[in-house]
């Protein structure tokens, strides 16, 4: 499309010229509308603007990123003109500033990039039935109102509903749930993505729980101690995790205040990530998906060389009083005593002594370090022990929290100052306890899914539309005939794994609908788009980042009227609900404002004391009536005026004061006054509760002690031979990562991030030149369920044999070939169903080669600007 077409179609239709000219000055210019660069957006307003006073507005980063940060704008007439982070009070490690990473930064280049969805749109080829399915990903688009896309919409719905009933509909998305809830229901999916199998093994074997005796918690900080407290340890462990990537915020800085305070911080992963490089003093290269064997080599040697007398390595009160099936003696009642987890570490009934050596061949560290290790973790007496989500994020991963907890207890680093192990690294790294501050809810009622049972696991979702059939549970397989896909702001399509089959089923059902801010990978295979507005153009909005949420809360004020004619989610929702026959005040019962207003109104604060908590803000029937809600008075910290004014409320933390948490303390000092919530009311090393979920599932099998389940696709299916050690067509390891330019698919369209990130694979000089490959290079990496070609970084920081790449790209199908020209991790990565039917990132297989033709650098790619006008194209 030329320029010539892309000023056209705006200009003849309902955006004023004035407007028009606004926000391409926002954007940087008509002439740069398709332009990339690091240039792009930087171009003032027109000079009155410039000159023109405005103010500073508070304006949160609100994507999925963990640390959702404090952003400041500066709005002249209506218009963005600087954007800005936390400087509210002077950055200290105790009390420090709420800073945003580079995607925050860059967030008015999203808000007004100029590809956001402008109008509802059709595919040009799309019909009642779905027209050319085919063309779903690369047909043209038009124009249409939104009387006719609701139109649209609705009849779809009630068509397929009256033709094949309400299991026929698949949908994800709060608002548009609502509507459906309440029309028969619709099916949705399910599994662990960011959690990996921490989420169902963690809270059954006593950890990753809240902690509901103290106040509101998320439940990762249940097994962590307070930041304050981190300084105290000396040895901190962090095992697959990249803190400063994953989540930025301030955990990286928490851990940097262990540092200089005398803690030794060692890291456990393929890669010496960007947090090694800023916090470790040590390295221990590891396969992916082989932790859980390491883990089994260090509890033998622990066993073997532990002498309570002469070498204490064991911390066996501990273990006694405060765990179930560690050894025969300690086992849960009705339990096999034979099926523990001593014995099966020795080997004695299995035959198979896990031993350094055992498991060095797996994950490839070597036997004298995995002893070493394991010394250094049981004779230092302060220990933090943080694993991060990767190592779970594995196929067949299910017992590894369990291990990885096991470690930990028999080392006794629980419920102690500095002493702590559990699940942490990413945005609740080193800062573990209850909430400080907390936001209220909205306070909707719950609309029910009347077929809420009827789910399909995120691992054979796109199966299950392809071949009519899903597992329901243990021996049970049972029909399904998906024909409508509802993509409700919701990236889907994109983000879970086998992505090639996720478009084969797009292109196979009656009809996909989007609702989204731009045309992302399931808008692209849609056949109606409807535009919807980002939390900048609503009435307010809370930053609920999960690193913030523990010491400081935001409130986002609307910083941007709607652009161009998008509407917003529950907007979208009611009208749809209205044309089903649905009353739209049961869909949404009260507004945005009301809405906003309960969460202010019930945001809670720590009292100072520690004992418990108040109200954060005052509240007065003069507020209320200017407002126009309803509530009732209260007394809180602030006035509510002063807190919107602000958009900002954090704790100031001190050295003593009442905030500090040690997690487990109490249970430790007295497990049965203050039992845990599992089955035994103690940590379960033996937890039969976890293989009966696992087997309830029906897809595979577990035993109630962390045994080593080896990954499907992990290393050891590298080798087409693994007893003579003879390599397959997939001989590298691929793993995923989050990358700075994304938070999950977010921000990927943005042109200074694709600029400063620019997507590359990594693998280690050694691999490559086994392959005739040098830096720079386009490579083409082929799994067994997709391939995707990007330049290549080589650099000895990866550990031989292991690759990486960054997760939630957007992608990019050449069709003639069908490989991505994006690097989307899931065009890799199998939808293969195991265990809690959790996302197996981590353990793929893969080849490697120099690929023959050029990509230019995704920064110079053209973006997904659509001007529909009577049938434009992308």
């Amino acid at each position: 499309m030329n320029e010539q077409g892309i000023l056209k179609g705006p200009l003849s239709h309902d955006m004023s010229r004035r407007s028009f000219l606004k926000w391409s000055a926002v954007v940087g210019g008509t002439a740069a509308l398709a332009g990339g660069g690091l240039k792009f957006g930087l171009q003032q307003a027109n000079t009155a603007q410039a000159a023109a006073e405005g103010k500073w507005v508070t304006a949160i980063c609100w994507h999925n990123c963990g640390g959702r940060c404090l952003l400041r704008a500066y709005v002249v007439d209506g218009v963005v003109q600087r954007l800005k982070t936390d400087d509210t009070h002077p950055d200290s490690v105790d009390y420090p500033q709420q800073r945003a990473c580079a995607r925050g930064r860059s967030q008015r280049m999203q808000v007004f990039s100029p590809d956001r969805l402008k109008y509802p749109m059709k595919r040009k080829n799309w019909a009642p039935g779905g027209g050319n399915k085919e063309l779903r990903g690369k047909d043209e688009w038009v124009r249409i109102s939104w009387d006719e896309a609701l139109n649209l919409v609705a009849g779809e719905i009630k068509r397929i509903k009256e033709k094949y009933g309400n299991e026929a509909i698949l949908a994800h998305g709060s608002e548009i749930g609502r509507a459906l809830g309440l029309y028969g229901g619709y099916v949705t999916s399910w599994g662990s993505t960011s959690f990996g199998t921490w989420n169902d093994t963690g809270p059954k074997i006593g950890a990753f729980t809240a902690i509901s005796k103290i106040g509101l918690t998320n439940p990762e900080r249940a097994d962590q101690n307070d930041r304050f407290d981190l300084r105290n340890s000396q040895l901190i462990v962090v095992w697959g995790g990249n803190p400063s990537w994953s989540g930025a915020g301030n955990p990286t800085y928490y851990y940097l205040a262990a540092k200089q305070a005398g803690a030794k911080i060692v890291f456990v992963d393929p890669y010496f990530n960007d947090s090694a490089k800023v916090l470790a003093d040590d390295w221990i290269p590891i396969r992916p998906g082989t932790d859980h064997v390491m883990v089994l080599a260090m509890a033998y040697t622990l066993l073997k060389e532990d002498d309570p007398a002469k070498n204490p390595l064991i911390d066996w009160d501990f273990l006694n009083r405060c765990t179930v099936g560690f050894d025969k003696d300690h086992m849960p009642k009705g339990a096999d005593a034979k099926e523990n987890f001593k014995d099966y570490v020795l080997g004695t009934y299995d035959g198979l002594a896990k031993t350094p050596e055992w498991a060095s061949e797996i994950c490839g560290v070597a036997p004298d370090r995995i002893r070493a290790f394991a010394r250094e973790i049981a004779t230092t007496k302060r220990v933090a022990l943080h694993a991060g989500y990767a190592p779970s994020r594995t196929n067949n991963a299910d017992s590894w929290p369990q291990a990885f907890m096991t470690l930990g207890w028999m080392t006794g680093h629980v419920g102690q100052s500095g002493r702590m192990t559990g699940c942490s690294c990413r945005y609740n790294a080193a800062n573990g306890g209850p909430e400080l501050v907390h936001q209220g809810g909205e306070g909707l009622p719950a609309i029910q899914n009347p077929i809420s049972a009827t789910r399909l696991n995120n691992n054979e979702l796109w199966e299950a539309v392809l071949s009519g059939k899903y597992t329901a549970g243990y021996q049970s397989v049972k029909p399904i005939n998906v024909q409508l896909i509802y993509h409700g702001g919701a990236s889907a399509l994109n983000q879970k794994v086998g992505l090639a089959k996720g478009i084969a089923a797009h292109r196979k059902v009656e009809f996909v609908v989007t609702q989204h801010y731009f045309l992302n990978t399931s808008a692209r295979y849609s056949d109606i788009v409807l535009p919807i507005t980002t939390r900048w153009e609503r009435f307010g909005d809370f930053g609920d980042g999960a690193d913030r949420k523990r010491e400081a809360t935001f409130m986002g004020s609307q910083v941007s009227e709607p652009l161009y004619e998008a509407k917003d989610d529950m907007w979208i929702a009611r009208e749809i609900g209205a044309r089903l026959g649905l009353d739209p005040k049961a869909i949404e019962p009260f507004s945005a404002v009301q809405r906003v207003f309960n969460q202010i109104a019930g945001a809670t604060v720590m009292k100072e004391d520690g004992t418990g908590y108040e109200k954060l803000v005052t509240i007065t029937d003069a507020d209320m009536a200017e407002l126009n809600v309803t509530g009732k008075p209260q007394t809180g910290r602030l006035p509510i005026k002063e807190f919107r004014d602000k958009g900002f409320y954090q704790v100031r933390r001190y050295q003593g004061d009442k905030y500090g948490y040690i997690a487990h303390k109490a249970f430790r000092e007295n497990p049965e006054a203050n039992p845990l919530p599992t089955a035994s009311g103690k940590f379960e090393i033996h937890c039969q509760p976890i293989a009966d979920f696992i087997k309830k599932q029906g897809w595979t099998q577990i035993r109630p002690i962390p045994t080593y389940n080896r990954p499907i696709e992990g290393f050891e299916d590298t080798f087409k031979d693994w007893e003579k050690k003879v390599k397959g067509p997939y001989p590298l390891q691929l793993f995923t990562i989050h990358y700075p330019r994304r938070a999950h698919s977010n921000f990927d369209n943005v042109p200074w991030l694709r600029e400063a990130f620019p997507q590359e694979f990594m693998m280690n000089p050694k691999d490559a030149a086994e392959r005739g490959i040098q830096d720079g290079d386009i490579v083409k990496v082929t799994s067994p369920h997709g391939s995707v070609v990007r330049p290549v970084f080589l650099t000895e920081r990866m550990m031989p044999g292991v690759t990486t790449l960054g997760q939630g790209a957007w992608v990019e199908i050449d069709e003639a070939t069908g490989i991505d020209k994006a690097g989307n991790t899931n065009m890799l990565n199998g939808d293969i169903p195991t265990g809690q039917g959790h996302a197996g990132f981590n353990t793929c297989i893969v080849q490697v080669e120099k690929y023959d033709k050029p990509l230019a650098p995704d920064y110079k790619w053209p973006q997904r600007i659509v001007f529909p006008t009577g049938g434009g194209n992308v």
